[in-house]
């Protein structure tokens, strides 16, 4: 017997799930020009299958949104690390390894979709209506499956009022090299323009207005011996001991940054992620040959490399400055220090300081008695390190998340409920955050990078983080992104903050916080997340109400 649902889009689906364990989903508000997803479960638990096997079920849209609506298959991915065993809690969907919905792709046979025996199954739907649409609206769902169809519907209400543009600077960090790796391509030939484009597409629909620019090849995950593929965008020519630098391929990131309507540069970090100790590494043109010409020999402190860096910096800001882009840049020394080498820290970044000054610095800082002593203007404290920072006051806060929120907090791993990762938008939102950053967009490598990674394979940087932590695209064998439930899932995050914007721009900060807590039925905070889809989608009602208060 064909069973199907339709059902919310913060649901994870398992194949071994029961489908009356869903709630169903019938009804939608969203504001004009917002995405917004749902899912259309189905199975067959009737009698096993006799020759000739039919296991196809054929979909079809109708309804006024139809054609503004995608559908995707929802696949399983193996998952051997869902948790850090050592420390997670009770609100995990799962804990052992296993099989987990996460990646999306277009539906295959022509169109149709996989049926099997009592195998709980789930097909992505997405809507994305145009600006011009408000008011009452629907989708029809159809599922065909041999003699049997089943239809549900979908109603749209389209609050009349654009969603406004994104309020909060966000970034999650774009690995060049690893998309020359995973394609087998030499960095910055054409075909890896292209790949690249592609990825970076995606990833400003998503909400992403901030993208790391490799100036120099990332002196990120990397230790030695070790190396990452080059990727800097920097030509450096060595003569006679001078410096010289080329810009023609920072000219075509900030062209291409343009077309897709990416805001803000991310510029690389000067030196290595562990305690600062390294010079990132730099590869020159010497004597017509390309040589690297700073190792993991070089350390962050030799004058050589300081003198080379502020040349190369100081070339860099005057072009920004001729093209007028300078002041879209933010700049990093290292991530994460901490007390213990802050003399060396103020050091390396003295060296520097001058030759940005006037620019934002900013680091992965979470240890506030760093902050404290001066060093550095604008940090970016962990969820779990925030509270803080924003106690004291610390204005233009960012906040990020990485592999060690894992008891209570919002984090986007595979074996997160997406209610849990959606949690981070009205948090953000609360605590007037200015920026949120990710360190994994698309990070392809194991530990250290001693290896490139089969993606599909393995979610967690070989046995190394939770799965899902280390990227949230899957490439596809055609040079473009497929996504998945977690991508999906943040781009609803950043669109409810601005809808919380919206909100507050006709009442108050406050008030807009004030109707989510009563809604959530508890104090909003970083630790303490939805518990529920029906949670996290009534706190977003609530929001949406005030705004159809006044519209």
């Amino acid at each position: 017997m064909l069973k199907t649902k339709l059902i919310s889009s913060l649901e994870k689906v398992f194949i071994d799930d029961k489908i009356d364990s869903f709630a169903d989903v019938d009804k939608v508000t969203a504001l004009r020009g917002e995405r917004f997803s749902c899912q259309l479960l189905y199975v067959d638990e009737g009698p096993d299958y006799t020759l000739p096997l039919r296991p196809f079920v054929t979909v079809t849209l109708g309804g006024s949104l139809s054609k503004y609506a995608t559908l995707r298959d929802v696949r399983n991915v193996p998952v051997d690390r869902p948790i850090n065993p050592e420390k997670y809690d009770s609100q995990y969907l799962r804990t052992v390894p296993g099989i987990y919905p996460d990646l999306l792709t277009p539906l295959r046979y022509g169109g149709k979709a996989v049926i099997g025996r009592d195998k709980l199954r789930s097909i992505w739907i997405e809507i994305e209506p145009d600006k011009s649409l408000d008011g009452d609206m629907d989708l029809t769902v159809t599922l065909s499956y041999e003699n049997v169809s089943v239809t549900h519907t979908l109603s749209v209400y389209i609050i009349p009022i654009d969603i406004p543009k994104e309020s909060i600077n966000y970034t999650q960090w774009f690995y060049c090299d690893c998309l020359a790796d995973y394609y087998n391509v030499p960095a910055w030939s054409e075909r890896h323009w292209e790949i690249v484009e592609n990825f970076a597409r995606l990833y400003v629909k998503r909400g992403r207005n901030m993208i790391y620019t490799p100036l120099l090849t990332p002196a990120l995950n990397v230790l030695p011996p070790f190396e990452r593929t080059p990727s800097q965008l920097v030509d450096v020519t060595l003569s006679d001991g001078e410096y010289t630098f080329g810009f023609d391929k920072v000219d075509r990131w900030i062209d291409m940054c343009d077309r897709l309507g990416i805001e803000y540069l991310e510029i690389s970090h000067f030196f290595d992620q562990h305690r600062a100790a390294h010079s990132a590494k730099v590869y020159a043109s010497v004597d017509g040959e390309i040589k690297q010409i700073f190792t993991w020999d070089t350390l962050s402190d030799d004058p050589e490399y300081v003198r080379f860096l502020r040349e190369m910096v100081s070339a860099f800001v005057e072009h920004m400055k001729a093209r007028g882009d300078d002041k879209r840049c933010y700049y990093h020394i290292s991530d994460e220090p901490y007390l213990d080498y802050l003399d060396h820290y103020t050091k390396i970044k003295n060296s520097i300081a001058d030759v940005v000054d006037g620019y934002p610095i900013i680091d992965a800082l979470s240890d506030f008695e760093f902050y404290k002593t001066g060093v550095l203007s604008h940090p970016i404290p962990t969820t779990t390190s925030a509270m803080t920072f924003i106690e004291e006051g610390v204005p233009n806060l960012w906040v990020y998340y990485a592999c060690g929120e894992l008891v209570g907090y919002s984090n986007s791993y595979v074996a997160m409920p997406s209610w849990r990762t959606r949690s981070i938008g009205m948090q953000l939102y609360k605590y007037n955050i200015a920026g949120f950053l990710h360190w994994g967009f698309n990070y392809y490598n194991n530990r250290a990078s001693g290896d490139a990674i089969n993606p599909y394979l393995d979610l967690g940087g070989e046995d190394w983080v939770p799965a899902g932590d280390t990227f949230a695209v899957y490439p596809a064998q055609d040079g473009t992104p497929l996504e998945s439930i977690r991508s999906i899932t943040m781009d609803e995050a950043m669109q409810d903050i601005r809808a919380m914007r919206l909100a507050e721009s006709f009442t108050s900060h406050g008030e807009v916080v004030a109707a989510m807590e009563a809604a959530l039925g508890r104090e909003i905070t970083f630790d303490r997340c939805c518990e529920s889809a029906e949670e996290m989608l009534r706190v977003r009602e609530a929001v949406n109400d005030i705004i159809k208060r006044f519209n």
